[in-house]
């Protein structure tokens, strides 16, 4: 039995550490600045809360916007609370960070993009669609002063075994 360290998992719990971290930050002190946050999750994850009109929308993946409105932000080990509103009507969530897709602050360019495949010997499938986080249709645009690059999103696979 030959062992080996597992760097792509390893890299994951550390990425999803730095995304706890910077909630919590946020959670404690509010968004500094212009900094605001696009989360993809996957809504079939079973750990994920949504409310069931939400899962019928969007019944894979889900983009949400943490910027000028949310309440009730609760950061834990295992993912956070929030309550968004989505037109008028304010909607409590939680969130695994197993279940996080893609994590964007286009106000700096950082992204990172958590993948998941159905068969660890896909070392071949490398498919670099859908870099960025789509958005959901409901989420308004962001008071743009002018025009944004693209965040770069950091794809953690490409090391794992």
């Amino acid at each position: 039995m030959s062992r080996s360290i597992d760097y792509g998992n390893l890299m994951h719990r550390a990425m999803r550490s730095l995304i706890q971290n910077v909630l919590a930050g946020v959670a404690r002190d509010g968004l500094p600045g212009d900094h605001h946050f696009f989360i993809t999750f996957d809504t079939l994850h079973p750990d994920v809360q949504i409310a069931d009109w939400l899962s019928d929308r969007y019944p894979e993946d889900m983009t949400i916007v943490i910027q000028h409105w949310y309440d009730n932000l609760t950061v834990t080990d295992d993912g956070f609370a929030i309550t968004l509103n989505f037109g008028d009507r304010p909607e409590p969530m939680f969130i695994p960070y197993d279940a996080i897709r893609t994590f964007v602050d286009p106000s700096v360019e950082f992204g990172l993009r958590f993948e998941t495949h159905a068969h660890d010997d896909d070392d071949d499938a490398d498919d670099d669609a859908g870099v960025g986080a789509p958005m959901a249709e409901d989420v308004p645009p962001g008071d743009d002063d002018g025009p944004r690059k693209d965040a770069e999103i950091v794809s953690l696979d490409k090391f794992r075994k």
